[in-house]
């Protein structure tokens, strides 16, 4: 089963600062019937104007990834931590027991980012923090663990979850395939372009909730770039 999610139907946010679309409840936008997919919680499509971004503020027992789709996003903790996440690059936040962090664009221009949000499998624990690049040439036409919590993923950045994120570009034509394991959820948003997912066009920014699917074959009809979370 995949149900589409046009990104015209998700509910949406605007501060001035900060232009956002919510693929589930969250917020200003509540909608009980929508409160996340499997242990996927949170999809926000963030635009963040130059020079502005999120001040520091609490998270606990949450696995926060940030995909970085354009500009740049400079993160600080109550760890120490500091970095700064550029486009194709991907930033993870374990929790855990408590964190402080703020997100800033510091760059001249818009930065556009997916932040996801997924249940961890055991509550507390130590918080952690960690980035990494994945340069969007080594994920040509193929899907590519970017973040992960299942056995074998030792090249992604480690997430407390059963789950794994993955990311590809695809040129028009191009086509990659992905085998779940049985009874999992999975979520998919092209961040540009557009696909067919087992005969279902997906356009830019429209998300697909993807249940009970023995296999995915994923075909660009555009040249494209997406996200694929599958978790529990």
């Amino acid at each position: 089963m995949i149900e589409l999610r046009p990104f015209s139907n998700l509910g949406s946010a605007d501060h001035g600062w900060l232009k956002a679309k919510h693929h589930f409840s969250f917020g200003s936008h509540y909608d009980p019937g929508n409160m996340g997919h499997g242990a996927l919680r949170v999809w926000n499509d963030d635009e963040i104007a130059p020079n502005t971004g999120f001040p520091a503020h609490p998270h606990a027992n949450m696995e926060i990834i940030t995909y970085v789709r354009e500009g740049a996003i400079t993160h600080q903790d109550s760890l120490g931590n500091k970095g700064r996440t550029e486009a194709g690059d991907v930033q993870v936040m374990s929790a855990g027991s408590g964190i402080r962090h703020s997100e800033y664009n510091l760059e001249p221009t818009k930065t556009k980012i997916f932040q996801i949000w997924i249940e961890p499998s055991i509550q507390g624990g130590a918080p952690t923090w960690g980035a990494k690049p994945f340069p969007k040439s080594d994920r040509s036409g193929k899907l590519i663990t970017i973040a992960s919590g299942l056995d074998g993923d030792k090249d992604a950045l480690p997430i407390r979850a059963q789950a794994r994120v993955l990311a590809t570009t695809l040129k028009a034509g191009e086509s990659a395939e992905y085998t779940p394991r049985p009874a999992r959820n999975l979520y998919l948003v092209p961040a540009t372009g557009a696909v067919e997912v087992n005969g279902v066009r997906v356009n830019t920014r429209d998300g697909a909730a993807i249940t009970d699917e023995p296999a995915l074959k994923i075909t660009a009809l555009q040249d494209s770039e997406l996200v694929l979370v599958d978790a529990a």
